[in-house]
């Protein structure tokens, strides 16, 4: 049987893109290193043009496209990466693009793909609705589908992100990468494992749409949740990638939210660099499963940085509570004149920082005599928080810290 994608057809993608996509640095994290207990190397998909490794696959089968058919015009469906890759690239080569989003994707994905003059329609809630949707649309207006990831020429042009990651860190012991439908990780398999046949394979999937791990483990779990991992969000694998994830991979590791949140603070934190909940799903197994990586060397793709900036600062501020550097303190004292000044000088005795303060005089159950405030502020660490509630104790103030799960 002959492979669907070969260590060929990878390096030929190579040739063929060049220039025309940026070729992403690879870089040891010491930060990472240490936090993991691994030896991580950082794969950053996320400097492409828009964001993401996908504009290596979508240039990839508009270049090997026939000119009639690029002239009718393409269209595909996407959670946002591909769909911006796509419209790019189309843009860049006169080809028109109707792009098919669900309509949960991230409002600077959408902008991001109408700024590059694709028609964008909204249908849906999550892929597999807008995939079929644009499979209409495509028998309807006689347009070219392009796949996001469930076609030979899109996983050759994935593939050429290992050729780059292998150059800048042979001696790689595994590679994490991400799984939604499957085409980046076939790319990336399909050439490691040429390459180098001892290097593992391991992909990462969202504990809320854990289809593909679903499939091989022959387990009934659901696919549904308002997950941080939209891009990897696909409730059915397809036929072609699961049958070359199925003779390359060695494991597919499941990621709660919690741990994809930490990732992307993490990421922002030690290597001053954004991902979007995709993105950073494999340093989000490192978290989670640091035992599989003690002692690896270990190869990580950040295959996108396309987060919505409201998202990512509730998901930093949300990080700063969890490390006990940032917390809401509910203080009840009694209100009469002079009370919330004396509250007010200890944090500023213990120099902790007030974000903001809500008094409450109405709207509590507290005797009518007596106020609540909630007050949000952060320190250096928990240790001076602790400092600053024993000192509000001891002058007589009840303090309750509103916990953040």
């Amino acid at each position: 049987m002959t492979e669907a994608v070969t260590l060929n057809d990878i390096e030929a993608a190579a040739a063929r893109i060049e220039g025309a996509v940026v070729r992403t640095p690879t870089m040891l994290s010491r930060v990472l290193s240490e936090r993991t207990g691994a030896t991580v190397y950082v794969k950053f998909e996320n400097l492409q043009h828009t964001g993401a490794y996908k504009e290596r696959g979508a240039l990839n089968k508009l270049l090997l496209m026939p000119e009639e058919m690029r002239a009718r015009g393409v269209i595909t469906a996407s959670a946002g990466n591909h769909s911006q890759a796509v419209a790019f690239h189309a843009s860049r080569l006169g080809v028109p693009a109707v792009i098919v989003m669900p309509a949960s994707t991230p409002t600077i994905k959408v902008s991001q793909t109408e700024s590059f003059g694709a028609e964008v329609i909204l249908h849906g809630e999550m892929f597999d609705e807008a995939h079929e949707e644009a499979r209409r649309l495509a028998q309807a207006r006689g347009l070219t589908f392009v796949h996001p990831f469930d076609d030979a020429q899109v996983i050759a042009g994935a593939g050429t992100v290992a050729l780059e990651l292998l150059a800048d860190a042979p001696e790689l012991d595994l590679l994490v990468v991400p799984i939604g439908g499957g085409g980046l990780i076939s790319g990336i398999g399909t050439a490691a494992k040429a390459l180098r046949p001892q290097i593992g394979i391991v992909g990462v999937q969202a504990e809320l749409y854990p289809s593909m791990y679903a499939k091989f483990s022959r387990a009934n779990l659901p696919c549904a949740g308002g997950t941080m991992a939209d891009g990897i969000a696909v409730k059915a694998p397809r036929t072609l990638t699961s049958e070359i994830i199925d003779g390359i991979v060695e494991e597919i590791l499941l990621v709660p939210e919690r741990a994809l949140e930490s990732a992307i603070s993490l990421l922002v934190e030690s290597e001053k660099t954004v991902a979007e909940g995709a993105g950073a799903a494999g340093l989000a197994a490192l978290l989670a499963h640091p035992e599989r990586f003690a002692g690896k060397r270990v190869g990580l793709v950040i295959s996108g940085g396309n987060i919505d900036t409201h998202l990512l600062a509730n998901v930093l501020l949300r990080e700063l509570a969890r490390s006990g550097r940032m917390t809401r303190l509910r203080i009840s004292l009694q209100d009469r004149p002079g009370a919330l000044a004396a509250v007010m000088k200890l944090f500023d005795t213990h120099r902790v920082n007030i974000v903001e303060v809500y008094h409450q005089r109405i709207f509590t159950s507290l005797p009518a005599k007596d106020a609540a405030i909630d007050v949000e502020c952060e320190a250096r660490d928990a240790a001076q928080l602790d400092r600053l509630t024993a000192a509000l104790h001891e002058a007589g103030f009840a303090v309750h810290p509103v916990a953040i799960e």
